[in-house]
């Protein structure tokens, strides 16, 4: 009778836990529904926008954000998931020491796997590229990556610092991984200090790695298509790593793979290489297979990339206008209208783009543009920020805007035909032809020439030049650039100075106080002349420091000091003696 009643209870015992165990997993089945909702808000939305909005700042956007909040939100959710894993944990405990026949022991598996699987998907998405590694990377150059696990603190992962090693790989090494196909010990190249042991902050409580003197020593090409130039071929970096997850309890291979990357050997490939990246980060559409881009784009789409691209350059607030992007479309499709509306549903193709020259040119589009903008980061920026540069006006446009202003009025616009080039256009009257009024225009200036002397000064010397279109006095807006004076003489010496001179616009304007100026023609002349002409300002002169093109080395400022001295050297007599007469 006892035995009976002991085995009732026990009965019954097993019986109510197994009901509170099967309560319990279905209990647990609604909250990891709820956990994989909330997961995939922060994972598939969250940061998969941070991450865009990373890529979009290597086009010059808006800085991505910190991390901060979207580690909180991972962390609060690790910590959720993990509590909910030791829970049923526990109650797989229980039924093992209640082995009862029924579905309880599959529900339990299930839920194992499952919330094994929500932790895989946490981890192994939180592991991100915080600092991107430049995606023009030039071979023998240090560069730098930071690598962080936005979890690394809340599943003990930290107790065990993991390294992370860091590979260059190919577009087609890329979609292999991604399809997890063996590709174990691939690269496309050889990387320099290319492992690095995470670190745990414990004031920031981040996990992150910093790789500071990564150097890539070499670099392995596929076959290219077609016409595909290296520019346009895109690598990666994989940075890999393994975790331990709760005190060794789980173990997750980990990988990420860096933005494009476009790798070159020599300076003069950047602007290619750039425009490769810029395409690439401005129309990447998320979730694509390594490293599709769309091949054309709708001409304001590209408008958007560009203009980001300029304010970001030039580091300034006054970006492309309208006028200045129907000025690029008319470039860009050679279209003549000045509707805006004419070019909106226009697409542009990547050959058009970065492939093929503009029409009469040797040079593409992205060329030109890039050009622009190096100048005027170099040198131009204050007077593009002052809107002293109108910049995107074309020849035609230029000499319509000056025949209704008066006699030196001018205007600075950017060259046509000459990358990374500005020019001075102005109107006055003809000198062949008496009553008759011309535009003339400077040959182009660039950055070799900027090296040597400023536009704002340039501007001031050239006496005819009197106001920036419409009606603005020169030095109301250029004066704040100018050089200051050179102070009088010291120690019986006298101060040389250089200036530009047009010939054909030279006027008596001597400063008594500046001694005897020494000029320097810097070779720009009105568009009308021929330049075969010998300038009536000062005979020509054999210069044995030049090169056969008459040309020296402006990269080099030993070549431009001794040019320099070279010229102040030379009696006054002999600069000016064609004149004397």
């Amino acid at each position: 009778r006892v035995c009976a009643q002991e085995c009732k209870c026990v009965i019954g015992v097993s019986i109510h836990v197994c009901f509170d165990v099967q309560d319990l997993a279905e209990k647990h089945q609604k909250t990891l529904q709820l956990l994989r909702k909330q997961q995939t808000i922060i994972l598939d939305d969250e940061l998969i926008q941070w991450k865009r909005r990373q890529q979009l700042a290597g086009n010059g956007g808006p800085p991505e954000g910190g991390l901060d909040i979207l580690q909180s939100w991972c962390e609060k959710l690790a910590e959720t998931i993990w509590q909910n894993r030791q829970q049923i944990r526990r109650a797989e405990h229980l039924r093992q020491q209640l082995p009862i026949p029924g579905p309880i022991e599959e529900l339990l598996n299930d839920l194992n796997s499952t919330i094994t699987d929500i932790i895989s998907a946490l981890v192994t998405s939180t592991f991100i590229i915080e600092k991107q590694p430049p995606q023009v990377l030039k071979t023998q150059t240090k560069f730098a990556a930071t690598v962080r696990l936005l979890v690394g603190g809340k599943l003990n992962v930290h107790m065990n610092p993991p390294q992370v090693k860091a590979t260059i790989v190919s577009e087609q090494q890329a979609k292999a991984l991604l399809k997890n196909e063996n590709t174990r010990n691939d690269s496309s190249g050889e990387i320099l200090n290319n492992n690095c042991v995470m670190e745990y902050h414990q004031t920031t409580g981040t996990l992150s790695a910093h790789f500071r003197n990564m150097s890539l020593k070499r670099i392995k090409r596929s076959d290219r298509r077609g016409a595909e130039s290296v520019t346009e071929e895109k690598f990666t970096i994989l940075f890999e790593s393994q975790f331990s997850v709760g005190g060794n309890e789980l173990v997750f291979q980990v990988k990420t793979l860096s933005l494009p990357v476009v790798v070159i050997v020599h300076g003069s490939q950047d602007n290619n290489a750039t425009a490769t990246v810029l395409w690439d980060n401005a129309f990447a559409e998320t979730g694509r297979v390594p490293f599709l881009v769309p091949d054309k784009v709708i001409w304001p789409q590209l408008c958007d990339a560009i203009n980001m691209k300029y304010k970001a350059e030039v580091q300034s607030n006054r970006g492309l206008s309208e006028e200045n992007l129907v000025f690029l479309a008319q470039k860009a499709f050679s279209i003549s209208s000045n509707n805006p509306d004419d070019y909106r549903n226009l697409t542009m193709t990547w050959s058009q783009f970065n492939r093929e020259s503009l029409p009469g040119r040797n040079f593409t589009f992205w060329q030109w543009f890039d050009g622009v903008m190096e100048l005027t980061k170099k040198h131009l920026k204050p007077h593009w920020n002052d809107g002293a540069i109108l910049g995107f006006v074309n020849k035609q446009q230029a000499q319509d805007m000056l025949m209704s202003k008066p006699n030196g009025t001018f205007l600075l616009r950017f060259s046509d035909s000459e990358i990374g080039g500005i020019t001075i256009a102005w109107v006055a009257e003809n000198p062949n032809k008496a009553g008759e009024r011309m535009v003339w225009n400077l040959m182009p200036y660039t950055t070799k020439d900027f090296s040597i002397r400023s536009l704002s000064d340039r501007i001031s010397d050239l006496n005819h030049l009197l106001f920036l279109y419409p009606d603005r006095h020169k030095d109301e807006v250029f004066s704040k650039y100018y050089t200051p004076p050179l102070s009088k003489a010291v120690d019986g010496y006298v101060k040389p100075q250089i200036k530009q001179v047009v010939p054909e616009f030279t006027t008596a304007n001597p400063d008594p106080s500046s001694g005897n100026p020494t000029y320097m023609d810097h070779g720009a002349s009105p568009a009308p002349v021929n330049h075969s002409h010998t300038y009536g300002i000062y005979p020509p002169m054999s210069d044995s420091i030049l090169d056969t093109d008459g040309d020296f080395d402006l990269d080099d400022t030993m070549d431009v000091a001794r040019h320099v001295e070279e010229l102040l050297r030379r009696p006054v007599d002999s600069q000016w003696g064609g004149q004397q007469s």
